[in-house]
């Protein structure tokens, strides 16, 4: 029998996922060249072009398109069999690489305990934090990470989550500031001062501004910042408000230099949760992570 090589399986998934020669040629270690004979393979096996030209980009072909999440599940139920999850888990001797993606935020004020925890009572077990530049269930289906921290946005029907905990925003500014004096800061203290606001993609208002609206009120924003450490640094070298989820002050060395008051202005409450994919549900070891990091997320923060 002929039989079609399986190694070509895990190029197809990568290459359906990219869309792109080269992007999947990084992805898997390969030349620009390789991974361009590899798609010729691949095409002479399918019988079909998978990636066509259209302008300057590369998009998939109808059939590419509708074999693809088929690609994945084959992909991870292979790995499953040539992988199997043992029956029970001994944690002190499980040797693994688990991948976290969450915002800076997460990983400042969690990612210590985190690493510290898993040090003590799985020294095999090492953990990898990626960024999240921005919301998409993307990372979870391709597999490139185990778990995703935050708040519920864009993700597939699919998805799993788990709420870690309740957190809510406060206003922060430097030891020293003129709010820092006020016992309890009215709406109208809140808006004499200039403001920071935290925001990947640079909006200037927010639920705060809505609720200060219905009072007939407004502040006035004069910068943007990417994120809320960049928000801190700016309210503790000038007179601006910064706006930060309490959650952020959990494992923040410099918060003795801050003014924490709660906001005078009622704003929706925020659940961070784990997510994760369908597949890992039933595996030993992910089901120790996910237990773990709600662990730990709640001995930080009581509800």
């Amino acid at each position: 029998m002929n039989e079609p090589d399986l190694n070509l399986l895990f190029a197809l998934d990568v290459l359906l996922a990219e869309r792109s020669v080269a992007a999947a040629a990084r992805r898997l270690g390969l030349s620009a060249s390789a991974m361009s004979r590899t798609l010729s393979r691949l095409r002479e096996t399918t019988g079909d072009p998978l990636l066509v030209r259209a302008g300057r980009n590369m998009v998939l072909t109808p059939w590419a398109e509708a074999v693809r999440a088929r690609t994945q599940s084959a992909l991870f139920e292979a790995r499953s069999l040539l992988r199997p999850t043992p029956p029970s888990l001994d944690i002190t001797t499980l040797e693994q690489l688990f991948t976290i993606r969450a915002n800076d935020g997460f990983v400042a004020a969690f990612g210590p305990a985190l690493i510290a925890e898993a040090a003590r009572i799985a020294p095999g077990v090492r953990l990898c934090f990626l960024p999240k530049p921005e919301k998409t269930d993307k990372p979870l289906r391709e597999g490139i990470v185990d778990l995703e921290i935050g708040v519920l946005g864009e993700m597939g029907p699919e998805i799993r989550l788990q709420a870690l905990f309740r957190d809510r925003f406060v206003g922060i500014v430097r030891n020293g500031h003129p709010l820092a004096q006020i016992k309890t800061v009215t709406p109208q203290d809140y808006v004499a001062y200039d403001h920071v606001v935290a925001s990947r993609r640079g909006l200037l208002s927010g639920p705060v501004d809505e609720g200060l609206a219905e009072m007939g009120l407004t502040r006035r924003i004069v910068a943007s910042v990417p994120g809320f450490p960049a928000a801190l640094s700016v309210a503790q070298s000038t007179d601006l408000v910064a706006l930060i989820p309490a959650s952020f002050l959990v494992n923040q060395p410099a918060a003795s230099a801050f003014h924490v008051f709660q906001l005078p202005v009622k704003t929706p409450g925020i659940t961070v949760s784990q997510l994760w994919h369908p597949r890992t549900e039933a595996d030993v070891a992910q089901r120790w992570l996910r237990q773990f990091v709600r662990d730990v997320c709640h001995r930080l923060m009581p509800q």
